[in-house]
């Protein structure tokens, strides 16, 4: 079976519902500890996105760092 991917704005939703659902009053401690590990997938997953993008960024201030420089020295 193929698990479908989870865009960072669900993930991050998930995440902060789990994060409301602990801050009630009534924890069932099974739950808990599904959730809780939930949790630190979907956390594991938004910090791995933003490191993609963070890449990504950094790449195109390289790419686009080098393009002024040529129009500077044109």
């Amino acid at each position: 079976m193929v698990k479908k991917q989870t865009s960072f704005a669900d993930a991050f939703q998930e995440l902060e519902t789990i994060t409301a659902w602990f801050e009630t009053a009534e924890v069932d401690l099974d739950e808990g500890l599904k959730k809780f590990e939930r949790g630190l997938e979907l956390a594991q997953m938004c910090k791995h996105k933003l490191a993609e993008v963070d890449n990504k960024v950094v790449d195109l201030k390289k790419k686009f760092a080098s393009l002024e420089a040529m129009d500077v020295t044109e």
